[in-house]
């Protein structure tokens, strides 16, 4: 088969649910205003706050009230940006015709819906002070790194949580943001004389980016502006060049993510995801990136390896930065080596960004060392499943029945129970303590402890019960500590004193 085409087996379905994004309560936008006329009614401390931020955006404020408070007195006579006019009088229809915002500060609820109606008869997109019912659009709370500005909204539902968001960016957003956000205005200019394509525009943009992470309170220099236009202006020529990215999901929970997947994510051109990626994973993706579901399940139909990489390489030799999203991490039990191979085979470039493996969220989620020095010298990770979708015929039976070891074993629910039987035979105890946990670290986690002798019934009834998810077997002495098997011996206990 032809790689200069994606291969048609992989399914193309958009991310779970079909959607791109979920809904939103409120729709982010960010109005101009420099120069453009404003309307306030009201002369209070709130109308005050309010003129602050309108004239701090550029706007020619006019304030209407019969009295003004001192806050805005003295905010007219030396305003942040633009213009503030008070005018000491009551505002008027007309007054609202052709303004860009109406803002109104009043109290009574006939005010607020007569200023509403007239702003909507004047086509004025109107906003009343903490008055909900009453408004076209709300204010959010703000982090200014002008011209990099974030709005938080909780759509009035928590507004002291809201600041509290507002804060905790506030501590992670570098004030030298501000320097390099007014730096990229102004070479915007420079970099669009180059009519670059547009692989070329973002390679210019992730290189001033990755410029500003490593060192945010430098001034962005001459010097780095010409780097970076000349490498641009160099590569403007050549071909687009693709790339692969191996990048570990983790168990499941976002904020799990390394920093550097999240950067490989939200530069992806195309995401390909296995099953196992949670989708709360994927919203943190790029939104214009295409996600593609290619399917890699243990017990149910999915692509062929040879499909994925297949279309793996076609998508990265059109130019386009493909990033194969793997659960856990993508160098333990993810076929990574074939997807590797194929690429470099391809002669595309290759990054891989590790993940949390299942076998360490499930740890935390245990709150248990695994490697416990009272119970255990080793930790081993097997796998349960071979390429035939049976027990592996080639697995270390002495090493399993090891009673100093802790063993992992993933994709474990169709062959547990022969696995059990075989190390068993081999001189596992049957009473060690064993635990499947179900979709660590997701919301909907289940584990279910028992021992390496009783598992395997316990499993059959989770899964009954409707336990869903990635699925994993820990067992070995270390997993007695765990607050899980504290639970269970409580069980066992009031039961052997009932009978």
């Amino acid at each position: 088969m032809s790689t200069d085409t994606p291969p048609p087996a992989p399914s193309r379905r958009a991310a779970p649910n079909g959607a791109r994004m979920a809904p939103l309560a409120r729709l982010p936008v960010f109005f101009t205003l420099e120069g453009r006329r404003v309307v306030l009614a009201g002369g209070s401390e709130a109308a005050a706050w309010k003129a602050e931020l309108l004239a701090a955006a550029g706007a020619e404020l006019l304030v209407y009230a019969a009295e003004f408070c001192e806050d805005l007195l003295a905010l007219a006579s030396a305003p942040p940006a633009g213009a503030i006019t008070l005018i000491a009088r009551d505002w008027a229809p007309e007054d609202l015709v052709g303004a860009a915002l109406a803002i109104g500060a009043l109290e009574e609820e006939d005010d607020c819906a007569r200023f509403r109606a007239a702003a909507q008869a004047a086509g004025v997109p109107v906003n009343v002070v903490d008055k909900p019912a009453y408004c076209d659009f709300a204010f959010g709370a703000i982090v200014n790194r002008s011209p990099l500005v974030v709005g938080i909204s909780t759509d009035g539902a928590a507004p002291v949580f809201g600041q509290a968001v507002r804060a905790k960016i506030e501590a992670v957003i570098p004030q030298g943001f501000k320097r390099w956000a007014e730096a990229a205005r102004q070479w915007r200019p420079a970099v669009q004389a180059l009519e670059l394509s547009y692989q070329g525009r973002r390679r210019f943009w992730e290189r001033f980016t990755g410029a500003a992470l490593e060192a945010p309170e430098e001034e962005p220099s001459e010097a780095l502006k010409a780097d970076l236009l000349a490498d641009a202006q160099t590569g403007r020529s050549d071909s687009p060049r693709g790339s692969v990215a191996l990048v570990g999901a983790g168990p499941g929970d976002p904020e799990l993510l390394t920093l550097k997947a999240v950067r490989v994510l939200q530069s992806a051109d195309v995401v390909l995801y296995d099953d196992l990626v949670a989708p709360a994973v994927l919203d943190v993706a790029r939104r214009e990136a295409r996600k593609m579901l290619v399917g890699k399940t243990g017990y149910k139909p999915s692509c062929k390896q040879d499909d994925i990489n297949a279309l793996m390489v076609a998508l990265a030799k059109q130019g386009k930065r493909v990033v194969r999203l793997k659960g856990g991490d993508p160098m333990v039990f993810g076929r990574a080596g074939e997807e590797i191979a194929e690429a470099r085979k391809a002669g595309l470039p290759v990054e891989v960004v590790p993940g949390i493996t299942a076998a360490q969220g499930a740890a935390s989620r245990l709150a248990t060392s695994l490697t416990h020095r009272d119970h255990a010298r080793r930790l081993q990770f097997v796998t349960a499943h071979a390429r035939d979708g049976k027990l592996p015929r080639d697995l270390d039976w002495g090493a399993l029945a090891d009673p100093a070891a802790t063993t992992v074993v993933y994709m474990p629910q169709r062959t547990w129970a022969e696995l059990a039987a075989k190390a068993m035979a081999a001189g596992l105890d049957p009473a060690t303590p064993a635990i499947a946990i179900f979709a660590a670290t997701r919301p909907q986690e289940r584990q279910v402890p028992a021992t390496v002798g009783t598992l395997a019934a316990a499993l059959e009834q989770a899964v009954s019960d409707g336990a869903t998810g990635p699925c994993l077997v820990l067992f070995g002495h270390a997993l007695g500590e765990a607050p899980a098997f504290a639970a269970l011996d409580g069980v066992d206990d009031a039961q052997a004193a009932q009978g």
